[in-house]
């Protein structure tokens, strides 16, 4: 009995480091599931945009598309999700630069659409400090009017960026504390807050982030916790902060019309600054 007891436990630890393994061998696909370069429309001639390249601080090739308004009252960045690429978001840039009256800007992480290189944690969030500048610069502002939309993964972006590069705003959507709270809130039983490499630490980022802040989450979100979201929010010194919550809404579902109207009135609110 002693025999075949040993040999159960010797079978379920080794299956136990053989997922660890696993886990940690494929983290970097887990983490940036990037879609297929050639899926998605790009051409999508029925945008008005400007095809960009620009460099990363080490020198990575990047790609984004820039969308100028005639008369931009704001202009804001998109940090997308790590399951899409800039050429998914045509219908969400004409949206946001017509219904907000915007310059918009989406670019890609490193490894993802037509960006060169391997996505991981520092060369992701170098490239949205350099999509931040680059912005800037393109429109002849301080990168602190510029503001930051970020999505997901995209939201630890904007994180960063603002809190490094300050911001004239700052939108989060279905984002979280850090990457590995959400790793732990999946995988309880693994201990991934020893062994994640892509930690996306946002809680301490915004801890210095005194910015105006609008965020939004759903209550069902069944990939980022409700709960995350409410600890980022709760870490933010900032006076001017609204948490937006939607009870059915889950983490890819488009937007209720309620969002694009509390967005709006955000970004007129930045207006009377």
């Amino acid at each position: 009995m002693l025999i075949k007891l040993r040999k159960l436990l010797i079978f379920l630890a080794s299956l136990y480091l053989g997922v660890l393994l696993v886990l940690m061998f494929f983290e970097t696909s887990l983490i940036y599931p990037a879609p297929p370069r050639d899926s998605g429309d790009w051409n999508a001639t029925r945008l008005a945009h400007d095809d960009v390249r620009f460099k990363s601080a080490d020198g990575t090739a990047l790609h984004g598309w820039y969308c100028e308004h005639a008369l931009p009252l704001h202009t804001i960045l998109i940090c997308h999700g790590n399951g899409e690429h800039v050429a998914d978001l045509a219908d969400e840039l004409e949206c946001f630069r017509e219904r907000f009256q915007a310059n918009v800007f989406a670019f890609d992480y490193r490894g993802y659409g037509q960006s060169e290189g391997r996505p991981d944690e520092a060369g992701v969030l170098a490239d949205g400090e350099a999509a931040q500048r680059w912005l800037a610069e393109r429109t002849g502002q301080s990168t602190n009017n510029i503001v930051l939309y970020g999505r997901s993964l995209g939201g630890a972006v904007a994180v960063h960026v603002a809190a490094k590069q300050g911001a004239g705003g700052l939108v989060l959507d279905r984002t979280f504390s850090s990457m590995v709270d959400v790793a732990a809130s999946h995988f309880p039983w693994l201990p991934v807050r020893w062994l994640l490499r892509n930690r996306y630490l946002s809680s301490t980022k915004i801890a210095t982030y005194g910015g105006p802040l609008l965020q939004f989450h759903g209550e069902q979100d069944e990939v980022v916790p409700f709960c995350l979201a409410q600890d980022l929010f709760a870490v933010c010194p900032s006076e001017n902060k609204q948490f937006v919550a939607t009870e059915p809404l889950t983490h890819n579902a488009p937007w209720p019309a309620e969002y694009y109207d509390r967005m709006e009135q955000f970004l007129i609110s930045l207006e009377c600054r």
